[in-house]
C-alpha cells in the first residue's frame, strides 16, 4: 500500500467525536483526490504532514519543541519521507527523531486531530495529521538539530507557551487518554 493510499484510508476512518473537523477532513480527502503527490513536500498546492504530541501520563505533562525555523513551541512532526509506510509511522518517526526518546508508542485510535495552516511559498499549506505518542516510564528527552529547545510542560501550562493548535491537540489528547 502506498503512503497516499494509507492517508486516504486514515482520513476516511478518522474519528471526530463532535463532528467539528468534518469539513477539514473532507478538504484533506479532496486534496488527495486532486493531487497524487499530496503527501509529499514537493506538492506546491499543499501537502500532508504527520505530527505527534509526546505525552507522559504518569507525570501529567507533554513534551514540546521550540521549532528552529518558526521559533514556536510545537508538537513533534514534519514531512513524510519515502521510507514511511503510513502516516502513523511518519508521525512516530518524527516524534522519536525530534524527542530523542526511544520506545514511544502511538495512542490507540488513530489521529487525534487535523490542523491546516499556511506556510511560505512556494508551497501554501500544511495539512497536518496529528497523533499522540505515549512516552515510556522514565523517558529522557534529547534535543535534535531541528529544535532550539525541548521542554516538558504540565498539561495546564501548555496554553501559556503554545498557540491554539497545540492547545486543541493537548485537549483532544487528554480527552482520549
Amino acid at each position: 500500500m502506498s503512503l497516499h493510499e494509507d492517508a486516504c484510508l486514515v482520513l476516511k476512518a478518522y474519528d471526530d467525536p463532535d463532528g467539528e473537523q468534518e469539513e477539514l477532513r473532507r478538504l484533506y480527502l479532496d486534496h488527495l483526490d486532486a493531487h497524487p503527490d499530496g503527501v509529499w513536500k514537493a506538492c506546491e498546492a499543499g501537502h500532508l504532514t504527520a505530527s505527534a504530541l509526546v505525552v507522559d501520563p504518569e507525570r501529567g505533562r507533554v513534551l514540546l519543541t521550540l521549532h528552529r525555523k518558526l521559533g514556536m513551541w510545537l508538537q513533534m512532526g514534519g514531512h513524510c519521507e519515502p521510507g514511511d509506510r503510513s502516516l502513523a509511522a511518519a508521525a512516530l518517526r518524527e516524534a522519536t527523531e525530534e524527542s530523542g526518546i526511544p520506545g514511544l508508542t502511538l495512542l490507540a485510535g488513530g489521529p487525534v486531530r487535523l490542523d491546516r495552516h499556511p506556510i511560505p511559498a512556494p508551497c501554501h499549506w500544511h495539512l497536518d495529521v496529528q497523533y499522540a505518542a505515549l512516552a515510556p516510564s522514565g523517558a529522557v528527552a534529547e534535543i535534535s538539530d531541528e529544535s532550539l529547545d525541548l521542554r516538558w510542560y504540565a498539561y495546564d501550562e501548555v496554553a501559556a507557551v503554545a498557540d491554539q493548535s497545540v492547545v486543541r491537540l493537548t485537549e483532544a489528547t487528554l480527552a482520549r487518554l
